[in-house]
């Protein structure tokens, strides 16, 4: 499987618009060669440079539906979606403002480059948890059920 964006290529800087420092807008997703018994996606985003134990959370994203191959720029932030039909937006790591969906990156100033993780899993199953579930929740959901794993990373600095 192969996932990219239209906004910033593989190991380049993510635009200031899909930053905490610009709209916050997620970025525009798209991806092929998925398996063809994919029942699901599910996405995450993190940042393994911040400065905390955990790698920290910016999006969880799943029951994306197995026909859909791309996500729009700027999905709702919503815990459940009707675009794309089903899906629903587990916590971020931010524990003011919004908590749900999308968080864009906002690295401590002058902590250098940071990474971020965009992870997408096609699953053979139905993704069984609840809107506002954490990334190790998903996951663990997840476990036995990948059957391809997309990576894109992206770069920020402040």
């Amino acid at each position: 499987m192969k996932l990219q964006s239209s906004a910033f290529r593989h190991g380049e800087a993510i635009p200031v618009q899909f930053t905490g420092e610009g709209v916050d807008l997620s970025p525009p997703l798209t991806w092929t060669d998925v398996p063809a018994n994919t029942r699901e996606f599910a996405l995450i985003c993190d940042d393994p440079d911040a400065p905390t134990p955990e790698p920290w959370v910016h999006w969880v994203i799943f029951s994306l539906p197995a026909e859909l191959r791309g996500l729009p720029e700027g999905v709702a932030t919503a815990a459940t979606l009707d675009d794309p039909p089903g899906a629903k937006q587990g916590s971020n790591t931010w524990t003011d403002g919004s908590t749900i969906g999308y968080r864009g990156p906002m690295p401590p100033p002058g902590h250098g480059v940071h990474h971020y993780y965009f992870r997408l899993y096609a699953v053979d199953c139905r993704i069984n948890c609840q809107a506002g579930s954490t990334k190790s929740e998903v996951l663990a959901q997840l476990e036995g059920h990948i059957l391809s794993m997309a990576e894109l990373i992206g770069t920020y600095e402040r």
